[in-house]
């Protein structure tokens, strides 16, 4: 396995190095680079690597400069000095984010990551999904999650997210449905997809469904002020909305929230 890196900082560039050398032994990191310009240079006239690990802040710029610039589809695991909540904001499926000072356990989760996905010969990172990125990636620019990487088998396949009826959790695991009722495993808590989906199109109806509006064909007033709602596809259990957040639920529905 061969790993190329990016990091401006010498003592960070030793210690994810030391890291990588003693969680994979058998990988060879086949060159590092402080900046975009030198990365850009040592990449275009190298065979690409299995995987980059890729500080965000380099000397001369950001990291996903390079790849506006050349070609790359092997993936990319980021490190970067962003808190918390905004890596959830801006996660990218396939794409790991680890906070400075790199933490062995959460670098080894990362690999694994790249192992279940990459190792047998899968392709890499869409180029559709590198726009979407970059683009959410821009300082100074909000958007929200379009897409979702799915795994079906030894395939990944992005799903578009008006493609998706609804989310649900089930035995601390979430899924996904599609219009077509598709299901598949989601990386993501239903926590972190309220602050990922444009909350224009999707509502938490309640502690286990995050829901599109163009899935809700109707609903229906239950007892003590709840409301049972009609989807399409319609969940085996059905989605119901508490007293207290039916008004605002309405209001969402009509496009006054």
């Amino acid at each position: 396995m061969n790993i190329f890196i990016l990091e401006d900082e010498a003592p960070a560039l030793r210690r994810i190095t030391k890291l990588v050398q003693e969680i994979l032994p058998q990988a060879v990191i086949t060159g590092t680079s402080d900046s975009v310009s030198t990365a850009s240079a040592l990449l275009k006239n190298s065979p690409e690597p299995h995987l980059i690990l890729a500080d965000i802040q380099l000397a001369d710029g950001l990291s996903f400069d390079l790849f506006e610039q050349i070609a790359l589809n092997c993936p990319v695991i980021f490190t970067t000095a962003f808190d918390e909540y905004a890596i959830r904001a801006f996660k990218l499926n396939s794409i790991d984010y680890l906070l400075k000072p790199i933490d062995r356990e959460a670098l080894s989760h990362a690999l694994d990551k790249y192992h279940k996905h990459y190792s047998s010969g899968n392709a890499g990172i869409p180029a559709v999904l590198w726009q979407e990125f970059i683009a959410q990636m821009r300082p100074g620019k909000t958007s929200y999650k379009n897409r979702f990487l799915v795994s079906k088998g030894a395939q990944l396949l992005p799903i578009a997210a008006d493609e998706i009826a609804w989310f649900v959790t089930e035995d601390r695991l979430v899924f996904l449905h599609t219009h077509q009722n598709q299901r598949y495993i989601c990386d993501h808590t239903l926590d972190e997809l309220e602050s990922l989906l444009n909350p224009e199109q999707f509502y938490r109806a309640n502690r286990q469904f995050v829901i599109a509006v163009k899935a809700v064909k109707g609903a229906e007033n239950g007892f003590n002020g709840k409301l049972h709602l009609h989807l399409h596809p319609q969940p085996e259990e059905q989605v119901v909305v508490s007293r207290e957040k039916a008004a605002h639920f309405k209001d969402w529905l009509a496009g006054n929230d």
